[in-house]
């Protein structure tokens, strides 16, 4: 009976997370890129890894990784090129992690700690059922 309860749907784990991964890297994305829901928006993004975290060309940097967060959230969800898209979004992450977050505790690096393990996940799994192209 458990066995058929929770032991009857392979495949189905990785088209939850990528989801729930993919919603949540579109809005991070969009308050990157767009300013909105509070967001920095792309110019403000860009001045704070210049001044906070010395990356130059900044602005190149925050549209990189706006649009790994936003496009890569998008494709996770359809199931458009997970393992790449988890990829790129593990790479943000860690970077996230080790030059923002680290330095504020557990609690600061909770979030994107998630996300990283979401991501290695989907990295390692691919985008299971309803994948659109993997």
């Amino acid at each position: 009976m458990l066995n058929r309860i929770f032991g009857g749907f392979p495949g189905w784990g990785p088209f939850f997370l990528r989801l729930g991964v993919g919603v949540i890297m579109i809005a991070h994305g969009a308050q990157k890129l767009f300013g909105i829901w509070g967001g920095p928006g792309l110019s403000n993004f860009s001045k704070y890894l210049s001044s906070q975290m010395g990356l130059k060309p900044a602005m190149a940097w925050a549209l990189a990784v706006a649009l790994i967060e936003f496009v890569g959230g998008i494709f996770l969800v359809l199931g458009i090129m997970t393992r790449l898209s988890a990829l790129l979004i593990s790479i943000v992450m860690i970077v996230a992690i080790f030059g923002v977050h680290l330095g504020g505790g557990f609690f600061d690096f909770e979030f994107p700690l998630m996300i990283l393990a979401g991501s290695i996940c989907l990295l390692l799994t691919g985008g299971g059922r309803g994948a659109l192209k993997e």
